[in-house]
């Protein structure tokens, strides 16, 4: 997966004293062939005509089913297959974590420091190890402040303590076990950061077949050729896996002298700014959503009661509704533009909130009914009208509360976007984060007038 991030060589504390290749595509493109990596010669890896650094561009016009790129397994970075990948396999009890990267991100740490490792004219293509954009990266107080009711501020605070927590806790004395493996220049926690920011914004996930569904996730993979195109909503390409290869094919016509975009999943762009440093200026990200927090809306019902009995019956059934998995401390309600993704709990959460006490009794001494006594109709966006009026008040509530957690309103988002001399002079930071925030807020400001 690509980042729009400015692509460099990288630097820093891996780089060495090598001088940085005067031409990292040619040595890239010669390094494919040798490895059996085919590139269509109808695209090019190039810097121009690409929304940022290095992209790939029709050099003659696409069809649909056309074969971009072929990848071979053996030129896929991994766990398995970097020079350290059986000592990665013996050890793999003691490298397991929250995150499931670490035997990756050891891979890249090793790799990154071997003066032949084979993937040395792939790693010249990387950004810049030390200017990656991601949120991650940003002073807290900026982060806090522009990205302030996102959700952005609180991921990344997870991600900053469970980086810290796995490097001290595995990755490090892994290294220190091992030190003729890992020079002292790979033995830091920036580095590691930085690291995990790559395979977060670079890395691909073989999806499990339909039968493996019940298995944990499959380890992250770093895709040479695959990683260099980046990600649009309306994406005119797409990775299919085989057992030999991973095949880049186009999926709408593409003209001659057109970027090829893949798409990294459906994205909101909180998401995107979170994992990959970017987003998709309002309204193209066709995937954006809003969160209304599980909480508020408890906290919505609550400003609903009027005496202690009523606020004891409220928690007892949110305690029910926990039980039923269907809410949760930390989990969020997610709402897009046409659809709401997390149907089925919010859907059970406003009728239990909602329903009269009796109905209640019965309900919970029910555990909850079966599929029978479900809404016949499902939670779209667009029926949202037709709901009960108590569950339509219980909605609005929720989301002028979810409203107020931003540090500025609605309008002055507009007034910023669409004054184009004032929005030019906001730092790249600034528009992003202005993009994130405003998107958002159309989103809860639809359900406003939808609630009415």
């Amino acid at each position: 997966m690509a980042t729009r991030a400015k692509r460099r060589r990288v630097a820093g504390p891996v780089g060495g004293d090598a001088d940085p290749d005067p031409d990292p595509v040619a040595g890239f493109l010669s390094w494919c062939r040798r490895v059996g990596l085919e590139l269509s010669p109808k695209v090019a890896v190039s810097r121009q005509g690409t929304v940022a650094g290095y992209g790939m561009v029709a050099r003659e016009s696409v069809q649909p089913g056309e074969l971009l790129f072929a990848v071979p397994r053996a030129a896929l970075l991994s766990q398995h297959t970097c020079s350290i990948g059986g000592l990665l396999e013996q050890e793999r009890g003691a490298l397991q974590s929250q995150s499931g990267w670490v035997p990756l991100l050891l891979a890249l740490l090793h790799e990154l420091q071997a003066p032949a490792s084979p993937w040395s004219p792939y790693f010249a293509m990387w950004p810049e190890l030390g200017r990656l954009e991601h949120p991650m990266f940003w002073p807290e107080e900026e982060r806090r402040r522009l990205l302030q009711g996102t959700g952005v501020p609180e991921a990344v605070e997870k991600d900053l303590a469970n980086i810290r927590s796995e490097y001290y806790s595995i990755v490090l004395p892994f290294m220190e076990a091992h030190p003729d493996l890992f020079s002292p220049r790979v033995r830091s926690l920036e580095l590691y950061h930085q690291l995990v920011a790559l395979v977060m914004a670079y890395s691909f996930q073989e999806p499990l077949e339909e039968e493996e569904d019940e298995k944990e996730p499959n380890s992250p993979l770093m895709v040479p050729a695959a990683d260099i195109l980046n990600h649009l909503a309306n994406h005119n390409a797409n990775l299919e896996y085989s057992p030999n290869c991973l095949r880049m094919v186009a999926t709408q016509p593409i003209p001659k002298g057109h970027e090829i975009f893949n798409t990294y999943g459906q994205m909101a762009n909180w998401q995107l700014i979170h994992m990959y440093g970017f987003v998709e200026p309002y309204p193209d990200n066709t995937d954006d959503t809003a969160d209304i927090q599980m909480v508020t809306v408890r906290e919505a019902a609550l400003l609903g009661t009027k005496v202690e009995a009523e606020r004891l019956l409220l928690y007892e059934r949110w305690d029910f509704l926990c039980k039923l998995e269907m809410v949760g401390e930390e989990g969020a309600f997610v709402i897009g533009w046409e659809e709401v993704l997390t149907e089925e709990e919010l859907t059970t959460t406003l009728k239990v909130l909602c329903m009269p006490a009796e109905e209640f009794r019965e309900f919970k001494d029910q555990d909850g009914w079966g599929d029978d006594k479900r809404e016949e109709e499902s939670l779209t966006v667009t029926n949202i009208p037709r709901l009960k009026a108590s569950w339509r008040q219980l909605l609005r509530d929720s989301v002028l509360l979810t409203l107020q957690t931003y540090a500025t309103d609605l309008k002055s988002e507009q007034d910023l976007l669409s004054n184009k001399e004032v929005y030019t002079k906001l730092s790249s930071r600034e528009q992003q984060a202005l993009q994130v925030r405003y998107g958002q807020k159309m989103i809860l400001h639809q359900l406003l007038e939808l609630t009415s």
